[in-house]
């Protein structure tokens, strides 16, 4: 692991050598990779809804993590659906990362506000991905720690705002007092110097670390992912107001083809989009299957390698490009 040569709100608040944080991927940020992350001096999170309706496997993963760490802090990602009554769901995990004593979480979707209580109780620094600043500015109202703000480059779901990270994260610093992680697009070093150049406090990567060795997925959708240009994604879901940047595969392009007949009736996509299509095409490298989060950013994850190999050259990089700065500077 690479010396610390940043210290930031979030490398402070998080207790971590490098602002960097890993965010929850489904079916794929285990403890195996989480642990990875925390080990080369980022945070990362578990995504619990990577085992529905099993939150006793969820538990197994917490206690994996918690022996791989060696007792260090990592963060469990909690997604927050818009649907009347489906986070009702959430509750056995929330049971679950009570019980073990969690420290770090990272809440995405919809307003954290009613999770909240419970998890401030329990003494959790809690981090809330927004997409978008005005989302971002509702969220710092409440009690948590910290915000990611998502640009439009951001794999997954990035919002309907779809503002450019070199727009979005100096208005994004501006705007919020909270520690600040920039999302979409983030993959180097010379993103995490241009992110603290902005006035953010950290970058929070995704697509970039799909092609670590720590990660489960099938070998063969890892050397997919290596040969992959930045123009190997699309954004679909737009009809629905449901924005997700995914791979260019053979299922998103059909979901397209759905929008673009103007076609409403959601009955249509359901067979497209179903979050079980993903996890099949990690485990059988069949990348052309299912909606897989992707944004442009994975153009950089060019070599499948450990975690820690990723994260030193990511600080390598950092480093040199201070450097440069220093030399440029009359």
């Amino acid at each position: 692991m690479r010396s610390q040569i940043f210290k930031t709100r979030i490398t402070e608040l998080f207790n971590i050598p490098h602002p960097i944080l890993c965010g929850g991927l489904q079916w794929l940020a285990d403890a195996r990779y989480v642990a990875a992350v925390v080990n080369a001096g980022g945070m990362g999170f578990i995504t619990c809804m990577s085992f529905p309706d099993d939150p006793e496997a969820f538990r197994r993963e917490v206690q994996k993590c918690k022996d791989l760490t060696g007792g260090k802090p990592f963060g469990v990602s909690v997604p927050i659906s818009r649907r009347l009554g489906a986070n009702d769901r959430l509750n056995p995990y929330l049971d679950i990362i009570v019980d073990e004593g969690v420290r770090f979480i990272e809440t995405s979707g919809d307003s954290p506000e009613r999770l909240l209580p419970r998890l401030k109780a329990a003494g959790c620094i809690v981090i809330h991905k927004a997409p978008g600043i005005r989302y971002a500015l509702s969220a710092q109202q409440l009690p948590v720690d910290a915000i990611t703000v998502v640009s439009a480059e951001g794999g997954g779901h990035p919002g309907t705002l779809m503002v450019p990270q070199i727009i979005q994260g100096p208005l994004a610093a501006d705007a919020l007092r909270k520690p600040l992680a920039l999302a979409g697009g983030m993959s180097t070093g010379r993103h995490l110097i241009s992110a603290l150049a902005m006035g953010a406090d950290a970058i929070l990567m995704g697509s970039r670390m799909v092609v670590a060795e720590e990660i489960w997925a099938h070998r063969a959708y890892k050397e997919y992912v290596v040969g992959i240009d930045e123009n190997a994604n699309r954004v679909v879901m737009k009809t629905f107001r449901n924005h997700h940047r995914v791979l260019d595969n053979e299922t998103s392009r059909a979901v397209e083809q759905l929008e673009l007949q103007g076609i409403k009736d959601f009955d249509h996509y359901q067979p497209h989009v179903d979050g079980s299509l993903a996890r099949q095409a990690y485990e059988s490298g069949n990348f052309n299957l299912g909606m897989i989060d992707m944004g442009p950013s994975g153009v950089f994850a060019r070599e499948i390698k450990p975690v820690e190999a990723i994260i030193d050259e990511i600080i390598d990089e950092a480093n040199s490009a201070r450097e440069r700065i220093g030399q440029i500077c009359c």
